[in-house]
């Protein structure tokens, strides 16, 4: 009997992966809101700023390909797990961090701490539920991490002038500590679940995937899409709500909290429409090319700062719901044992992406400053140039490619 069917499955399987991935969403767009202060404290450029944060986003896509093999052949009960020590760590030394060489190190752990967050939750989806329950199930985590953006945007705002910057990677640190030991004392054991191909064979079927038409149709969209707002909403959306339409940091922040709201609702709205969308054809791929297209539009009126700005960003937290279901759109390509692979494969592709495109718009800005641009003429110019890169990217997605062979 499936475990889905004879355990509590919501309090045994869901509720770890969704804590999990509810850090991890908190812990990557929390500088959106504590950036002021850092930039106060060590006297930060725009492209210091820039690679400080993103390099959470370096080291969990560096991350992504030797965890997809550990997914698929531990299992991921003792791979997450083990990684949350690490996250702990990571805050632990970015709380006592005192140069911008220290708190890039101790950001870069914690990227590597909560790399499995998502990617394991997914692969024990695989597991442990049903084939027409996976895009309900993958709404639901990422709602979990809506939240955790949630977290990161007003309350958090609301508790720095109590704890500090220090003091809330404190707090964060002893959350990622009990969340290390609620995974290894509540999760099923998943040994038997385990990839039997030696390690040799693993390393041969990644590369595989990466060449593969059915994985390169999806690597555009995940690279500079779910990269590209990642990258906006853990940085760069609150300098641009501040330059853009001048608001100050109280009023970005709540802002930022509608964006995140949007991206909850639209989650939550997967979660418990997906199984009825599934059965009625609508396919992961379906969500990606219609909230894209949406994507598109609403950035371009965001961009040309026609409409209510408010809506706007409500509406764009929305439509980026649809990220998530890349990965399982990609993970359909493939045989279902390789699915920590390709999961893990087309997450380093949203990673890149982020670093990338979070680190070269500080990069952007700095050389346009240097032509006496103001900041929000300079933020307008480099968000333009992502949409473009956007609308290439999304082509691909209405191409067909057959289903590979590992």
């Amino acid at each position: 009997m499936p475990i889905h069917a004879r355990t509590s499955h919501w309090l045994v399987i869901f509720l770890p992966f969704a804590l999990g991935y509810y850090l991890s969403y908190l812990l990557r767009t929390v500088n959106a809101v504590i950036s002021p202060d850092l930039t106060a404290d060590l006297g930060l450029s725009a492209a210091d700023l820039g690679l400080l944060t993103s390099t959470y986003f370096l080291t969990f896509g560096l991350a992504q390909i030797p965890l997809g093999i550990a997914l698929d052949r531990f299992g991921p009960k003792r791979v997450l797990g083990t990684l949350l020590f690490l996250a702990a760590a990571g805050s632990v030394a970015f709380a006592m961090g005192e140069t911008r060489e220290q708190l890039t190190v101790a950001r870069g752990l914690i990227g590597l701490g909560v790399s499995a967050c998502l990617m394991a939750g997914l692969k024990g989806f695989a597991l442990w539920y049903p084939a027409e329950r996976q895009s309900s199930m993958t709404g639901f985590i990422m709602a979990a991490g809506a939240l955790g953006a949630l977290t990161a945007s007003t309350p958090m705002e609301a508790m720095l002038p109590i704890l500090g910057w220090r003091g809330v990677f404190w707090l964060i640190a002893g959350l990622s500590l009990l969340l290390s030991i609620l995974v290894f004392s509540t999760l099923p054991g998943d040994a038997a679940n385990s990839s039997q191909e030696t390690l040799k064979e693993n390393l041969k079927s990644v590369g595989k995937i990466f060449i593969s038409p059915a994985f390169l149709r999806f690597a555009g969209s995940a690279t500079f899409f779910t990269g590209g707002f990642m990258a906006m909403q853990s940085l760069w959306a609150v300098p641009w709500l501040m330059n853009v339409n001048e608001l100050n940091l109280s009023q970005a922040a709540k802002y930022l909290l509608t964006l995140n709201m949007g991206m909850l609702i639209g989650q939550l709205s997967i979660g418990f429409f997906g199984k009825l969308l599934y059965q009625r054809g609508v396919t992961p791929l379906g969500l990606i090319q219609f909230g894209y297209g949406l994507m598109l539009l609403i950035q371009v009126m965001i961009l040309s700062q026609t409409g209510p700005a408010l809506a706007l960003w409500f509406l764009l937290g929305i439509t980026s719901s649809v990220n998530a279901q890349t990965y399982v759109a990609t993970a359909n390509q493939f045989p279902k044992s390789a699915f920590g692979r390709v999961s893990t494969a087309i997450n380093l592709m949203a990673f890149a992406g982020a670093f990338v495109v979070q680190w070269g718009l500080g990069i952007a800005l700095d050389i346009l400053a240097v032509n006496q641009l103001t900041t929000a003429t300079s933020l307008k110019i480099a968000f333009l140039g992502l949409i473009i890169i956007q609308l290439f990217c999304y082509v691909p997605l209405f191409l067909k490619s057959k289903r590979a062979e590992l």
